[in-house]
């Protein structure tokens, strides 16, 4: 997937400004999906209006800087529209951390028991984020379709993070128990 989809996702729901994307939508709304900054968001929408997916309107402002407003055309949703029902395969994971983990019978357990701290601490932080991201839950009937999407995207997220942080609780207790220390360390 790219981040062109996402804009076009979100351009589809109302028409904004670059900043308005990267402040009101990737910051706020889809971080715990998609992030992006500021210049990718730029160089796509450039890249979406030279393919005819989106328009630039320019709307002149007095005391400020001109507004560039996008928004999506026919084309547009109909490629968002191919898109959305067309098969994604599983996603690349990479995930440094476990790399580090896979090599780290060649740190003492203080290291990687640090290591594996910083990850729990990160990962409750992102679970917090998720946490307070306000939809209403899946059995609320007054939820409208779009919130049961979001919900049911938001539920994975948090339950991958819920199942990241008892992993690493269990990695740390492991680490925390065993009587060899490395390696090229001595045996306790």
């Amino acid at each position: 997937m790219s981040l062109a989809y996402v804009i076009l996702g979100l351009l589809q729901q109302q028409e904004m400004t670059g900043y308005d994307l990267k402040t009101s939508c990737f910051d706020q709304c889809i971080a715990h999906l998609w992030p992006a900054d500021q210049a990718q968001i730029y160089r796509t929408l450039d890249k979406l209006v030279e393919q005819g997916w989106i328009t630039c309107t320019i709307e002149i402002q007095r005391d400020r800087p001109n507004r560039k407003v996008y928004s999506v055309t026919e084309p547009g949703k109909a490629e968002f529209a191919r898109w959305l029902g067309t098969h994604q395969p599983l996603p690349t994971v990479r995930e440094p951390m476990l790399v580090q983990l896979h090599f780290a019978d060649q740190l003492p357990n203080d290291t990687i028991i640090y290591l594996l701290e910083e990850q729990l601490a990160a990962r409750r932080k992102k679970l917090a984020e998720c946490e307070i991201i306000d939809l209403p839950s899946l059995g609320d009937e007054s939820a409208n379709r779009e919130q049961v999407m979001q919900r049911l995207v938001l539920e994975l997220v948090i339950r991958r993070e819920q199942t990241y942080i008892d992993w690493l609780k269990i990695a740390l207790n492991v680490i925390s128990h065993q009587k060899i220390y490395a390696s090229n360390y001595q045996i306790l």
